[in-house]
C-alpha cells in the first residue's frame, strides 16, 4: 500500500512525534510511505524530515511563503497525481482544510487523525471551526481520546467513520542517568526538581504551574521549563511578578528532551485541554513521578495508581500534589514504577499500527476496520 501523510509542522511536538512514529512503523512493516511537509521556509523541520528519511520514509518538503494556499493545493495535486497513493492521511487543521479536498477530487480515500483542539485567539478558533466542518467529509476520522470522539459526533461526523485510536509509545533512546541529565540542564544535584515540557501556550497551562510554584516558596524547588511558544514573554513577566525568576529555568526547545526526564523529581502536566499527550508517555517511560490535570485522554492513560490527577486551572490543588511528591517520595516512586509498567503493557506500537492498517483497508478496499474499544 502506498500511503501519503501530509502535515504542516511547526516546532516538533506531539503531532509531529505521532506522524514520525506512524510513518516509520508503516515503512518497517513494508508499506511505501511518503510524507509531504508544508513549510513556511527552507530549513524548517529539517530534523524531522532527516529522521523520517533515515527510517525509510520518502519526504517531500513543500516550501511556501505565507498563506499561499492555491500554490499549496497545486503542489499537493501534482504530488498525488504522480504518486497515486492508496490513502492520503492528513494531520492538523491546514492539511485537513486545504489539502485533503485535493485528494478527494482525485478519488483518493482520505483519513485524518484529530490530535485535539487548542482554542486560543479568534483566528485560531476560526481555523479550528473550519477544520471541524471539514472532518465530516473524510472517509475515516481517527481521534486520540474519548472526549474528542464525543465532540466530533456533536460536530456532525457520522459515528461509523470515527475510530478511537489512542497514541502509542516507542522509546528510541534511553534516558540519561539522573546526575548526567541534571548537569545537562544545569540543575543542582540536591534540588527538588520540577519538570514541565511543552508548548508555551494558553491551553498547555504553564501559567497554572507558575501560580502553583508560588504557593510552594518554602520548598527548595527548582523548575525546568522545556519548550517555547507565543506566551513566553508573558510567562517571564509573570514569574518575575511572583518572585520566582531565580527558581525557573527557561531552556527553550531542547532536542532529545525525552532523554532528560530522568533529571526531574516530578513531572507536571498542567494543560487545560489535551488529546493523548505524548509527553505523558515520555514521563512514564522515564519512571518519573507525575502530577497531571485530568483532561482529555489523560485519565485513559494514567489512573491514580500510576500518578496523581488534579482538576485543570487549579494551582492550589496542583501545588498540594507537588508537595505530596516532595513529602512522600516512596509512594511517588511506587506510582512511577506502575506507570512505566502500564506504558509497556498498554501502549506499545504493534497493536497501534495494526489499528491504522485496518482503517486504511476499510477506506481503500471496503474491508471492515477493527472495532474501537
Amino acid at each position: 500500500m502506498l500511503i501519503l501523510h501530509i502535515l504542516a509542522p511547526a516546532e516538533v511536538g506531539g503531532l509531529e512525534h505521532v506522524v514520525h512514529l506512524l510513518a516509520q512503523g508503516q515503512a518497517r512493516s513494508g508499506e511505501e510511505v511518503h510524507v509531504a511537509a508544508v513549510l513556511d521556509g527552507a530549513g524548517a523541520a529539517d530534523q524531522l524530515l532527516h529522521s523520517l528519511g533515515a527510517g525509510g520514509v520518502t519526504t517531500h518538503p513543500i516550501v511556501l511563503s505565507g498563506r499561499a494556499y492555491w500554490r499549496e493545493r497545486a503542489a499537493i495535486l501534482a504530488l498525488c497525481r504522480r504518486l497515486r497513493p492508496d490513502v492520503v492521511h492528513t494531520h492538523g487543521y491546514r492539511p485537513d482544510v486545504v489539502d485533503a479536498p485535493v485528494a478527494r477530487r482525485l478519488g483518493i480515500p482520505t483519513v485524518t487523525t484529530v490530535h485535539g483542539f487548542t482554542g486560543g485567539d479568534w483566528k485560531n478558533r476560526l481555523y479550528e471551526r473550519m477544520q471541524r466542518r471539514a472532518h465530516r467529509k473524510f472517509d475515516a476520522v481517527v481521534v486520540v481520546s474519548r472526549p474528542l470522539m464525543v465532540q466530533l459526533i456533536q460536530d456532525g461526523v457520522p459515528p461509523h467513520r470515527l475510530h478511537l485510536v489512542q497514541n502509542a509509545w516507542q522509546g528510541i533512546t534511553p534516558p540519561l542517568e539522573r546526575l548526567a541529565a541534571r548537569r545537562a540542564l544545569g540543575i543542582p544535584a540536591r534540588a527538588f526538581h520540577v519538570g514541565w515540557v511543552g508548548r508555551l501556550s494558553v491551553e498547555k497551562g504553564p501559567d497554572v504551574l507558575l501560580d502553583a510554584i508560588g504557593h510552594l516558596r518554602d520548598l527548595p524547588i527548582v523548575v525546568s521549563v522545556l519548550g517555547t511558544g507565543r506566551e513566553r514573554g508573558v510567562l517571564l513577566d509573570r514569574a518575575r511578578a511572583l518572585g520566582l525568576a531565580e527558581r525557573i529555568h527557561w531552556h527553550g526547545v531542547v532536542p532529545g528532551a525525552a532523554r532528560l526526564f530522568s533529571a526531574f523529581d516530578v513531572f507536571v502536566l498542567s494543560s487545560r485541554t489535551e488529546g493523548t499527550p505524548v509527553v505523558l508517555f515520555e514521563a512514564m517511560a522515564a519512571g518519573v513521578p507525575i502530577v497531571a490535570t485530568g483532561v482529555g485522554g489523560v485519565p485513559d492513560v494514567m489512573s491514580s495508581t500510576e500518578g496523581v490527577l488534579v482538576p485543570p486551572d487549579d494551582p492550589v490543588a496542583l501545588a498540594a500534589e507537588i508537595l505530596g511528591v516532595y513529602e512522600r517520595p516512596a509512594a511517588a516512586q511506587q506510582r512511577a514504577r506502575a506507570a512505566r509498567t502500564r506504558l509497556e503493557r498498554d501502549f506499545s506500537g504493534g497493536p497501534w499500527l495494526d489499528r491504522y492498517a485496518g482503517i486504511y483497508r476499510q477506506v481503500s478496499q471496503g474491508v471492515p476496520a477493527p472495532v474501537a474499544t
